[in-house]
Parts: C-alpha cells; sequence; structure tokens
C-alpha cells in the first residue's frame, strides 16, 4: 500500500478558524481590519499555519 498524502487536522483546524476570523474582520468598503493588532496576529498565526500543512503535504513523500 502506497503513502498517502494527509493534512495536519489540527493546522487545518487552525488555518480554517483564522481565515474566517479574518474575513469577517475585514471591511471590504474601506479595505481596513476592524482591529489591527489582533489581525496582525492572526495573519501571521494564519500563514505559519498554511507553512506547516504545505510542509506536512510535501514531507510524506
Amino acid at each position: 500500500m502506497e503513502n498517502q498524502k494527509r493534512i495536519n487536522p489540527f493546522w487545518a483546524f487552525i488555518a480554517a478558524i483564522l481565515g474566517w476570523r479574518l474575513f469577517k474582520h475585514f471591511d471590504f468598503q474601506s479595505f481596513t481590519f476592524a482591529d489591527p493588532y489582533f489581525d496582525i496576529v492572526y495573519i501571521v498565526v494564519f500563514g505559519v499555519a498554511i507553512f506547516f500543512i504545505i510542509k506536512d503535504y510535501k514531507a510524506e513523500k
């Protein structure tokens, strides 16, 4: 049986929650965030979660 590529559910859950929160905080009329300081932290952690999802997905070759 060959190795199946799997996405880590922990990082996928974190990325989904943060992505949804960033979408809800973003004001499309003025292109600003509702709470810029928290949203900067959300963007950084969202990027880290996406990085780990991609890294883990590629490492299982």
